[in-house]
């Protein structure tokens, strides 16, 4: 599959010993060129987007693992968790991945020393960004991620100034891109095409979508992107089984900034498995082993806990374009296998 490749790296193959001595090998596996976009960056979001399955309660053993691995793992941006109001979300609900403050993060990763960048996402009107997000020079954040649903663009948009004025890579992340009606999101995205944010985000929050609508969704997106020299991301989920294969078409179209998850650890249906896509990229900086030990050794430790990943309750909310959190509610209940008395409860609803 081509992806618009200017550079190539050579995949190590297999011989074939049926060619001839001194003939070079012809089968489908020899001399074999795999393209990659250097320009490609993975953003790792295990613990952002897995935290709202456990209200951000992960232990610091589990969250320096995820970020040790990361950086072993040679990928570009680690997400350690939100910057939410202490006045809308109490501190005594939630872990401390919810606020992510910098005490907090530093005893993880101290001065952070090594390629991997640090990423916070903050919501629109959660945050309270003017106070909780230090001058970058004050932090050892690299990008803050503003998330914002369309009809909350303009708090997006005071938002991203501000972080970007204090120094910070900063992207906008629209939500539940499934919904918003087509003149909504142009109009979003010609102000977000001259806004401060480095990067528009392709937003897949209920796994409705299917591969021609990312597909349009993403050429549209980099019409407006490209000519100011922004680039375009995707964060996908999986309630039909398609986050992978999402990721996959857009990154044929172009998209440059790439979310996922180790053993796509995230809400409800959770996140394109991030082991499934550097496997993909075949991008020499990248190391599968020490993703997939920390999968081994601490996440999927959780998933009986958690219970994340594919599930009909979470197939049906995708097919209906609901939000998940019924799904999440209904699998957690005593009646999680009457499945078809959940459909007949959404099927109403919708």
């Amino acid at each position: 599959m081509a992806v618009h490749a200017p550079l190539g790296v050579r995949m190590k193959t297999k011989e074939k010993h049926d060619e001839p001595a001194g003939k070079p090998a012809t089968g489908h596996f020899a001399s074999r060129w795999i393209g990659y976009r250097p320009e490609i960056k993975v953003l790792d979001c295990t613990v952002r987007d897995g935290g709202l399955m456990n209200d951000h309660q992960f232990d610091d053993a589990f969250v320096r693992s995820v970020y040790r691995a990361c950086v072993e793992g040679g990928v570009d941006y680690m997400e350690v968790g939100y910057k939410s109001s202490r006045r809308i979300y109490a501190p005594a609900e939630h872990g401390p991945w919810k606020y992510t403050s910098e005490d907090a993060l530093r005893e993880i990763v101290g001065d952070n020393e090594t390629p991997l960048k640090l990423s916070v996402m903050a919501d629109a009107e959660r945050t309270d960004y003017h106070e909780d997000i230090l001058p970058r020079d004050q932090s050892v954040i690299d990008m803050v991620r503003v998330a914002s649903y369309i009809h909350q663009i303009p708090t997006a948009l005071d938002m991203v100034k501000d972080a970007h004025d204090k120094g910070y890579e900063t992207t906008v992340n629209i939500m539940a891109i499934s919904t918003v009606a087509e003149r909504e999101l142009d109009e979003a995205l010609e102000v977000l095409a001259n806004s401060a944010a480095d990067a528009i985000y392709l937003v897949d929050s209920f796994g409705a979508l299917y591969s021609e609508q990312i597909q349009y969704l993403t050429r549209k997106y980099l019409s407006y992107a490209k000519p100011t020299g922004k680039e375009v991301g995707i964060h996908t989920h999986n309630n039909q089984q398609l986050a992978y294969a999402n990721t996959i078409e857009a990154i044929i179209m172009g998209a440059n900034m790439l979310d996922a998850a180790m053993a796509g650890l995230g809400r409800g249906a959770g996140n394109c498995p991030l082991e499934l896509l550097i496997s993909f990229l075949h991008n020499p900086k990248f190391e599968l082993r020490p993703i997939l030990q920390c999968i081994q050794e601490h996440v999927e430790p959780l998933r009986a806990q958690l219970r994340w990943g594919f599930d009909i309750p979470y197939m049906i909310t995708g097919v209906l374009n609901q939000h998940p959190r019924t799904a999440i509610k209904f699998i957690a209940g005593e009646n999680r296998r009457d499945i078809v008395a959940f459909y007949d409860m959404i099927y109403d609803e919708y």
